[in-house]
């Protein structure tokens, strides 16, 4: 990573992103960060708006965005069921759109652009641990086909840009991240279960809590995007960053009522459409290509995301 870069970050007020912009200003990154605050929030990163070296623009990447930057880090789209449910077309159209807008800057630039794709693309899978080579098993016409479809077609218009245009790109497929700064009401499974467990509400497991999750602390994801981002440019990708450590939901509301000491009660619901059943990645190739895996083991990561709960909303 070369100082003084300048970089943007699109969704760079969202979850994963503020922790992105963060990383990069204390490795001597220009930052810019560009979200529209859908589910972003200027509280995220509100400590770093008195960094000279940071830059905050709202605005809706299926607009186009004209900028001289070195690399493009497009982490802009809702990524949670409740989210990205509540307004499917946008939903598509910040993915695909989104995509389009980005890819055309960066061919303006000649900018390097990294996607960040999801574990989503492979669906309810067939196969367990999903590798880069897995094709998926995905319903085109269902609740979650706007998010899914979405980055699956974001990837085609990267590689096509790629092969038609020689563009700089690196996709990641990014699995189950939690940590610091998630929205308390996503409806993901960490940030539902911290929220009912510190409140003793009941926790609801969908379906009877034998679906497997592998989660990954913020901290250790970032890490993966930036070395991504700065492997050669005839790398890129796809690549899955992910904890391949697996867990059955069950046992992640069992570990989080015990973390916080909760009178919290399990209560099963029926399982949502097309929830998959296991979500597990395989990481030989960004060990391989990399160098990288994470390092923050579930209990450790519970903590500070507890923690962070607590104080933020408590």
């Amino acid at each position: 990573m070369h100082l003084n870069k300048r970089i943007l970050i699109t969704g760079g007020a969202g979850f994963l992103g503020s922790h992105l912009c963060e990383y990069l200003l204390e490795h001597g990154c220009d930052v810019l960060c560009v979200d529209n605050c859908f589910t972003g929030s200027k509280r995220n990163i509100e400590k770093l708006l008195d960094n000279r070296y940071f830059e905050f623009i709202r605005h809706d990447i299926t607009f186009p965005l004209y900028l001289e930057v070195d690399e493009i880090y497009n982490l802009a789209c809702p990524a949670s069921p409740v989210h990205y449910q509540h307004d499917p077309v946008q939903t598509t159209k910040t993915s695909v759109h989104g995509a389009i807008n980005m890819l055309g800057l960066a061919k303006r630039v000649n900018a390097k652009i990294l996607q960040a794709s999801t574990s989503e693309v492979y669906g309810d899978p067939d196969i367990s641990p999903q590798s880069e080579s897995y094709w998926g098993h995905v319903n085109p016409i269902g609740f979650r086909s706007c998010y899914d479809e979405g980055k699956r077609c974001a990837e085609t218009l990267f590689f096509d840009y790629f092969r038609q245009h020689n563009l700089k790109i690196k996709v990641a497929r990014i699995f189950n991240t939690y940590g610091p700064r998630m929205h308390p009401n996503d409806g993901r499974v960490v940030s539902n279960f911290i929220m009912q467990a510190i409140k003793n509400d009941p926790i609801t497991v969908y379906g009877d809590g034998s679906q497997t999750r592998s989660f990954c602390y913020v901290d250790d994801l970032v890490q993966g995007l930036v070395k991504l981002m700065d492997t050669p440019d005839d790398f890129t990708g796809p690549v899955n960053l992910g904890n391949q450590d697996e867990f059955t939901i069950m046992e992640l509301a069992q570990k989080i009522i015990e973390l916080i000491g909760s009178k919290s009660e399990i209560i099963l619901k029926p399982l949502p459409s097309d929830d998959p059943r296991q979500r597990r990645p395989d990481i030989s190739l960004a060990i391989e290509q990399l160098g990288w895996q994470p390092g923050i083991k579930l209990e450790q990561g519970l903590g500070k995301t507890i923690d962070y709960f607590r104080k933020s909303f408590f």
